[in-house]
């Protein structure tokens, strides 16, 4: 369940919103070293700081909620333990946009100040998909655990900090290295039919954690120093505040040589792993800079935002995402905690053949040949959202998606035809039912995609209206 995916419409209506957020509140503490004086410069280290840190300021949102905050109804207990999701979505679940049936899902957050953590998996059958997406602070997939990228055999995996220079303990079949103090696990299992629900349960139940003293039977190393998390209000987090989070942030975020020289360039204005910062310390010019610089990077994001509505290459590991920072805060503007391109392409559209909006009233067909269907080794799904709540549509016979694994009809060639519309044809074999009233998209995911369509040389074919 991803707690915090903005939406287009979400992300851009809290750009507009963000304005009072810049105002300069008084409790933040002061900055320790001078600053730049020129407010071009100011301003525009802004700009880039502020675009390298929204991805890292969404996913403090997501732990937030997910780890630091008992009363939080996504709360998944702390840290260390995993919190499952295996209860099918309906349109009346309207906590999370774009949500899918296709992978129930598992959240777990692991602090590896003091030690390194144990994911352990079960064995599976050739029939069942699962993944566990490893997430660091920037929003990096520093690593994978599940039938495409380490079989489907048991396993356990040590998953272990920036600093630790242990050695892995017999039985650990691959150390995975974070980035960063604090990793996310997003655990995604395979629904083959509504029917399957007990089975992912119990597979679910089979995902263990375990601190590295405790899967050793050794003692416990001394605790890491309690943090002092800052609390999170977004129009100030991305807004004037966003230099006390991230400075907060980087001190669990050690720095790599590629960003040595971007590092030492944002502390130009105060952004310094664990420096306090007071805006209303900064002389009047830059103040102006600084609120110049967050506001020109909201509209370049926002702007990005809009010509991309989804590239399959907006995440990945640091090497995949090449240091790319707007494309890495797009991917969490758009959809934050995408698989990597190896793991899973999403597409889709909200247009019609003829550049139009799809509708509801209309009938509208999405016809794949025998050779261009879609290329993915685990399986596909085609799944509908209204607009612009980006939310599951209610229909009468409660089908939200089709995929691979339903029994579709095949065209005569072997090709396959979809039916969008909201009257039920004579077979509702490929039917996916359409809303009642304003217009829709359909997202494609492909899980285990080919070359094909990983480079783009393969491509969803145009929705057709009749």
């Amino acid at each position: 369940m991803r707690t915090v995916p903005f939406s287009r419409r979400h992300f851009l209506g809290g750009i507009t919103a963000l304005g009072a957020g810049l105002a300069c509140p008084a409790w933040l503490l002061a900055a320790a070293q001078p600053l730049s004086q020129d407010p071009a410069e100011f301003q525009a280290i802004t700009r880039e700081a502020w675009i390298y840190a929204y991805p890292m300021l969404m996913h403090y949102q997501t732990m937030q909620k997910q780890a630091l905050n008992p009363s939080a109804s996504e709360y998944v207990g702390g840290f260390g333990r995993f919190r499952h999701y295996s209860d099918l979505f309906t349109p009346k679940n309207r906590d999370i946009v774009t949500p899918n049936n296709d992978t129930p899902y598992s959240w777990a957050w692991l602090d590896l100040r003091a030690e390194p953590w144990v994911l352990s998996v079960p064995a599976v059958d050739a029939q069942r998909y699962y993944v566990h997406q490893l997430v660091d602070m920037y929003t990096q997939n520093f690593a994978y655990v599940g039938v495409l990228s380490t079989g489907r055999e048991a396993g356990d995996y040590l998953i272990a900090g920036p600093g630790w220079q242990g050695q892995a303990p017999a039985g650990i079949k691959q150390v995975l290295r974070s980035e960063t103090e604090i990793a996310m696990i997003l655990g995604r299992t395979g629904l083959n039919h509504a029917d399957d629900l007990p089975a992912v349960r119990a597979l679910q139940q089979q995902y263990r954690l375990r601190a590295l003293h405790d899967y050793t039977g050794s003692a416990a190393p001394a605790p890491a120093a309690a943090v002092n998390w800052l609390p999170w209000e977004i129009q100030n987090g991305l807004g004037a505040g966003f230099i006390t989070h991230l400075n907060q942030l980087l001190t669990l975020c050690p720095v790599v040589e590629s960003e040595r020289a971007l590092r030492d360039r944002f502390s130009r204005i105060g952004i310094v792993p664990g420096q306090p910062f007071d805006v209303a310390a900064l002389n009047p010019q830059q103040r102006q800079a600084l609120i110049a610089g967050i506001q020109q990077a909201q509209a370049e994001l926002k702007a990005a935002s809009e010509k991309l509505p989804r590239p399959i290459s907006m995440f990945g590991d640091r090497q995949a995402l090449a240091n790319d920072y707007l494309k890495r805060a797009m991917g969490a503007a758009l959809g934050i905690y995408g698989n990597s391109i190896d793991e899973a392409v999403y597409t889709g559209s909200r247009l019609d053949q003829r550049g139009e909006p799809l509708v509801a009233g209309r009938q509208y067909r999405l016809h794949f040949r025998a050779d261009q269907l879609p290329p993915a080794s685990q399986f596909w799904s085609l799944t509908l959202y209204d607009l612009p709540d980006r939310q599951l549509v209610d229909n009468p016979i409660n089908r939200y998606c089709l995929s691979s694994r339903d029994a579709l009809k095949r065209d005569a060639d072997g090709g396959l035809t979809l039916l969008l519309q909201r009257e039920a044809p004579a077979d509702q074999s490929n039917w996916l039912p359409t809303p009642a009233k304003g217009p829709f998209f359909l997202a494609l995911r492909l899980y285990g995609p080919s070359e094909a369509a990983k480079t783009g040389q393969w491509q969803m074919p145009a929705v057709e209206a009749a």
